[in-house]
C-alpha cells in the first residue's frame, strides 16, 4: 500500500468520513487513499468501524460469507476473526477502541503517527469531527435548561485540541475538520469557540503553518488572510447530491509551503449538483414495510389499528373545503389495501430497482448505494409504536402527501392531539414531522433513536418512522454497510455520521492537489532515517527551511 496515501481518522464514529476517502476515485475508479488509523471510543460504533475496516481489506469484492450473512437475517453472524485471522488482526490494529485525550490514546496516536511519517513523509491526510453535542444549537438549549450543567466543566468543548495535537505531530499535506454548524456561534469562557479552533489549526506545528479553506465554490480565499466569514465554511449537503438538508462546517487545512506552489484551480472546491436528490429518490425503491405495535404485535392487530386510524382521519374531512377534502381523501385511500389484504412485512423485503424512485435516483448515487450481491437489506426492521402514534403518523403522512407539507399542531384534529401541556404553545408545533417525498430530508440526527416523531415515512400505507437503513440511505451509506449494536445505537451512529457520498466528493477534490505535489516530488526532500517522525516538518527540519515544491 506504499503508493496509497495514508489517512488518519479521529473521532471516527461508524466511519462516514473514512468511507468516502477509502472508496475508489470518481475520476478513474482507482483507490488513492488507505485508512491507516481510525480511533473511536463508543463500543457499538467501534464494532461497525472495525468490521468495515476488515471488509475493505478484501478489496472491491467482499467475502461471500458476508453476503450470506446479510441476505439471510436468521443466520448467526460469522466469527470474522476465523474467516481471515490476518486481515482481522490488521483491522483491529487499524481501529483501536480508545478515548482521545487519555494517556493510552495519546501514546498510541504518537506511535502510529511516527510510523506513518517515517514511511510517507508529507504525503498524508488527517480527518476528524470532534464530538459536537455541546456546540449544537439543540445541545446548548438542552444544557441551558439543566441547572446542574457548568459549561466551564464540559471537556467536550475542548476535544478539538486532540485533533490539533495530531495535526502538530503528523503535519499532513491536508487535514479536514468537520463539525456542526453551531460551532460558529458557540462560546467557551466567553470566547468564540470557532475563532479559537481556527487559530489553533492555522498554527499547528508553527506560526502560520496552515492555510484554512472553504469547500464552497463561492469562496476564493482562506480564513485569516482574506477575512472569510465563519458561515463560509458551512457546507449544505443537499447542494452536492445528498438527499438531506444537512448543514455542517468543513475546514480544509493545507500546509502553506504547499499552497504557495499550487495553481489556484487545484484548491479544493465542491461542485454544485444540477438538481437536488429527494427522499423518494433513495428510499422510494426500498421495501414497503408496516410499522409494528409496541404491545401485542401481529399483522392482523396492526391492520385493525390502521383501520381505526383511517376512520378517525376521515372524521376531519367535513371541516375542510371541498378541494382540500378531495385531496386528503385521495391520500387516505392509499391506506386501504395495506390494511385489508395480506399484512405487510416489518423487515427486509425485496429491493425494487425498477421502481420510480430507483429510476429517478442519479446514476452515480444509485451505484454508490446499491450492491447487486444483496437480496436483502441489513438494519431494515421497523420499530414498534403505540397505537395513538400510528394514528398520528397515518394522518400526518396523508396530510403531507395531499398538501405538500408536513402538518403542524394546529393542523391535527383534537382527537389526535397528544396529551402534552405545550402542544398548543407553539414551541413544538412540528412535533410530528413527515419527511416529504419530493424534497431532501431534514437533518438526520441522533434524536431519531428516541421516538421517530421527527422522521415519519412519507408513505401513508406504512404508518411508521424511518428504519435505520432508510436513515442510512438518506445519509448515503452504501447498502452493504452494516451497523452493529442494538437498534438505538445503530440510529445514533447513523445520525452522528458524515455522509460518505459527500466525503467521497471531498476526497476527489483533495486528490487533485496531492497528485500535483506527487508530480513535483523529485524536488521535495524525503524524511531522513535519523529524524523522521518528528513533528517539526519534512525530515525533522522546520517547514520554512524546506526547498520549494
Amino acid at each position: 500500500m506504499s503508493d496509497l496515501i495514508p489517512v488518519i481518522d479521529l473521532f471516527s464514529g461508524p466511519g462516514g468520513l473514512a468511507e468516502g476517502f477509502a472508496a475508489p476515485s470518481r475520476k478513474d475508479g482507482r483507490n488513492r487513499f488507505h485508512i491507516a488509523l481510525s480511533i473511536e471510543n463508543d463500543v457499538s460504533a467501534h464494532r461497525t468501524l472495525r468490521l468495515r475496516s476488515f471488509l475493505r481489506k478484501f478489496g472491491s469484492c467482499f467475502p461471500p460469507e458476508y453476503y450470506e450473512f446479510l441476505n439471510n437475517s436468521s443466520e448467526e453472524e460469522p466469527d470474522w476473526s476465523r474467516l481471515d485471522p490476518i486481515k482481522w488482526r490488521e483491522a483491529c490494529d487499524e481501529t483501536p477502541l480508545v478515548k482521545l485525550g487519555t494517556e493510552v490514546a495519546t501514546s498510541l496516536l504518537a506511535k502510529k503517527i511516527h510510523n506513518v511519517r517515517k514511511e510517507h513523509g508529507w504525503r498524508t491526510v488527517l480527518l476528524g469531527g470532534p464530538p459536537c453535542q455541546s456546540y449544537s444549537v439543540v445541545g446548548r438549549a438542552r444544557n441551558a435548561g439543566n441547572p446542574h450543567y457548568d459549561i466551564d466543566l464540559d471537556d467536550r468543548l475542548t476535544l478539538y485540541e486532540e485533533y490539533v495535537y495530531a495535526l502538530k505531530l503528523l503535519q499532513p499535506a491536508v487535514a479536514v475538520l468537520e463539525n456542526v454548524k453551531g460551532i460558529v456561534s458557540a462560546r467557551y469562557h466567553n470566547e468564540r469557540v470557532f475563532n479559537k479552533v481556527m487559530d489553533a489549526l492555522q498554527n499547528a506545528g508553527g506560526t502560520d503553518r496552515y492555510g484554512l479553506y472553504s469547500l464552497n465554490t463561492s469562496t476564493e480565499s482562506d480564513f485569516w488572510t482574506n477575512g472569510l466569514n465563519s458561515g463560509d465554511f458551512v457546507v449544505r449537503a443537499e447542494e452536492y447530491g445528498v438527499p438531506q438538508r444537512r448543514h455542517r462546517v468543513f475546514v480544509i487545512c493545507i500546509r502553506n509551503d504547499i499552497v504557495r506552489k499550487l495553481p489556484h484551480q487545484l484548491l479544493p472546491k465542491l461542485r454544485h449538483h444540477e438538481s437536488q436528490v429527494t427522499v423518494d429518490d433513495v428510499i422510494g425503491w426500498m421495501p414497503t414495510l408496516r410499522s409494528r405495535l409496541s404491545r401485542g404485535d401481529s399483522g392482523q392487530a396492526w391492520q385493525q389499528v390502521v383501520q381505526a386510524a383511517y376512520r378517525q382521519a376521515k372524521g376531519v374531512l367535513p371541516s375542510m373545503s371541498q378541494q382540500k377534502r378531495r385531496d386528503l381523501q385521495r391520500a387516505l385511500r392509499l391506506v386501504l389495501p395495506s390494511s385489508t389484504s395480506s399484512p405487510l412485512p416489518f423487515r427486509n423485503g425485496k429491493i425494487d430497482c425498477a421502481s420510480h424512485g430507483a429510476i429517478s435516483c442519479p446514476d452515480e448515487l444509485r451505484g454508490w448505494l446499491h450492491d447487486r450481491n444483496m437480496t436483502s437489506l441489513p438494519n431494515n426492521e421497523t420499530r414498534g409504536h403505540i397505537s395513538q402514534d400510528i394514528e398520528r403518523y397515518l394522518y400526518a403522512s396523508a396530510f403531507a402527501l395531499a398538501f405538500g407539507r408536513s402538518p403542524r399542531a394546529p393542523d391535527f384534529p383534537v382527537e389526535l392531539a397528544p396529551s402534552h401541556a405545550n402542544w398548543n404553545s407553539g414551541k413544538f408545533a412540528d412535533r410530528f414531522r413527515v419527511q416529504l417525498a419530493n424534497e431532501p430530508a431534514t437533518t438526520i440526527t441522533s434524536h431519531i433513536s428516541k421516538d421517530g416523531h421527527y422522521f415519519i415515512h412519507p408513505d401513508p400505507r406504512q404508518c411508521r418512522s424511518l428504519t435505520v437503513r432508510e436513515a442510512a440511505r438518506l445519509q448515503t451509506f452504501p447498502d452493504n454497510y452494516l451497523f452493529c449494536g442494538g437498534r438505538t445505537q445503530q440510529y445514533v451512529q447513523v445520525g452522528n455520521a458524515v455522509p460518505p457520498y459527500l466525503a467521497w466528493q471531498i476526497a476527489d477534490q483533495i486528490i487533485g492537489l496531492l497528485e500535483y505535489i506527487d508530480r513535483r516530488e523529485s524536488r521535495v526532500l524525503r524524511p531522513s532515517r535519523s529524524t523522521a517522525g518528528r513533528p517539526s516538518g519534512f525530515g525533522g527540519r522546520e517547514l520554512e527551511k524546506q526547498p520549494e515544491l
